[in-house]
């Protein structure tokens, strides 16, 4: 009989978190893939310095978590 306590050793292993931080992680890598890709095609005149500082804006706007 169960007095309401458990043991968190039996639940079943679900990695969740883990999951939820390597996509987030990944969504992370695409969008800033994806921005370059759209700064290359519509800002073709930006020096390589330029181009690296819009990205690098953009990714202090990103989400850290």
């Amino acid at each position: 009989m169960s007095d309401g306590n458990f043991n968190r050793a039996l639940l079943p292993h679900t990695p969740y978190a883990s999951g939820l931080k390597a996509g987030r992680s990944i969504m992370k890598m695409k969008a800033l893939e994806a921005f370059a890709t759209w700064l290359e095609q519509y800002q073709p005149d930006l020096s390589p310095a330029q181009r690296q500082e819009h990205l690098d804006h953009f990714r202090s706007l990103l989400p850290s978590s």
